[in-house]
């Protein structure tokens, strides 16, 4: 690990006024699950280490008659006992238990694993966050099996590895960042990620000088599952993941979205799927025409094709988990 600058800010604004305007020279360590890692590969080399642990406006979790708030730096492990979550937001609920072991979840934050950087063994290997070569892409050119299967055009073909933005982005969630001056403002969690076009950008909208502070979910009555395909039961990087959200009355559904994780660089809204969900009966039958649609405009690539049907196979387990919860 190559040496670098340690600070601990006691507030945000303090956090901020640390951070520089470039990715790069700055980190921000929170759980340190994943940064740490990546600096001991000597993937990352920050000259500065901000700390925000010790800020505890960003901890806890509170409910209100508009939702739910929770703090970024609330561990996933906290996050997954609170009976308030369990109750009102099974999708979430359900990721959290998903992601990773006790261990981890009990110091990785909810904005830590949103921010986390791809797990694409390319880039873990130091060969960039596009793994190019030149203008080839060794993604495109080599082993891709657990690489993307939706917007496979451009040069970003690794998956996110967020286990909880396809949940938030199916409850309707809101983000909120802190900037230079105080200045906050909210983003959807439906566009927080993002596909960089270089390797001088992120795999988030937010900016070098941003802090991500907070994460509101409001209180919908939807029904709601998360559905995710691995390897093994235990601990795992899934191959797919399904979110859905729906409110449904004597059987019909509507306002449904559908979100899928860990097939492109951000969550995937599949938005035909939602739309045979909107005003149909919920039924085996429904949930295999809601799973057929979900793949429409899928790309695979030259190794990755098992994920098309790993898809339809969690949107509609996850269709009819959230009906008969």
């Amino acid at each position: 690990m190559r040496p670098f600058e340690y600070v601990s800010p006691s507030s945000s604004a303090q956090a901020v006024s640390l951070l520089g305007t470039a990715w790069g020279n700055t980190e921000i360590l929170a759980g340190g699950t994943d940064l740490l890692a990546l600096m001991k590969d000597d993937v990352v080399a920050p000259k500065r280490l901000i700390n925000i642990k010790e800020i505890k406006d960003l901890r806890g979790v509170s409910l209100s008659a508009q939702g739910l708030r929770i703090g970024a730096l609330t561990t996933l492990g906290d996050l997954a006992d609170d009976a308030r979550v369990k109750k009102n937001y099974p999708a979430l609920a359900e990721a959290l238990i998903e992601a990773a072991s006790p261990q981890i979840r009990n110091l990785a934050t909810l904005g830590g694993n949103l921010c986390q950087r791809p797990r694409c063994w390319y880039f873990r290997n130091g060969h960039g966050l596009l793994a190019k070569d030149g203008s080839t892409s060794r993604v495109r050119e080599g082993d891709n099996r657990y690489h993307a299967i939706f917007n496979t055009d451009g040069d970003a073909l690794f998956v996110s590895a967020s286990a909880l933005a396809p949940a938030l982005t199916a409850l309707r969630a809101t983000l909120v960042a802190e900037g230079p001056k105080g200045k906050t403002r909210k983003i959807s969690a439906g566009v927080f990620l993002a596909a960089p076009k270089s390797e001088t950008e992120r795999e988030t909208v937010l900016k070098p000088n941003e802090v991500l502070t907070s994460i509101s979910i409001p209180i919908s009555g939807l029904k709601s599952a998360t559905y995710e395909v691995r390897h093994r039961h235990g601990l795992d990087w899934p191959y797919v993941t399904a979110s859905v959200a729906f409110a449904e009355k004597n059987g019909v559904a509507s306002d449904a979205r559908v979100v899928l994780g860990h097939v492109a660089a951000t969550q995937i809204t599949a938005a035909a799927a939602m739309k045979v969900l909107d005003g149909a009966r919920i039924d085996e039958a429904t949930a295999a025409r809601c799973a057929d649609a979900a793949v429409q405009g899928a790309k695979p690539l030259s190794r990755n094709a098992y994920k098309v049907q790993l898809v339809k196979a969690a949107v509609k387990r996850a269709v009819l988990a959230a009906h008969n919860a």
